[in-house]
């Protein structure tokens, strides 16, 4: 294991963990409230970085893009479903 994987993967945890809220307050408020377009490309983006650091076998670094990338497509579900009728 090399350091870089190490610091990405903290990073990325980090990054998870700030998702956490968001996701659960659409739950609780069945509600979307990340623009479509964001949560789309951010997911997208997510998984190919994943796909990249497994290729370069950075194991963990591409378990917590995965895992970072499915919170946002939580959050783009929950978009799809629940639209913020506000705007």
């Amino acid at each position: 294991m090399v350091w870089q994987d190490i610091a990405i993967t903290i990073a990325t945890i980090v990054f998870s963990c700030a998702l956490i809220p968001q996701v659960y307050k659409g739950f609780k408020e069945k509600r979307g409230v990340i623009a479509l377009q964001t949560a789309l490309l951010t997911t997208l983006g997510l998984y190919t970085i994943a796909i990249s650091f497994a290729a370069l076998n950075l194991m963990f670094s591409a378990l917590a893009n995965t895992i970072n990338g499915t919170l946002w497509a939580i959050l783009l579900l929950q978009g799809v479903i629940w639209p913020d009728k506000r705007h």
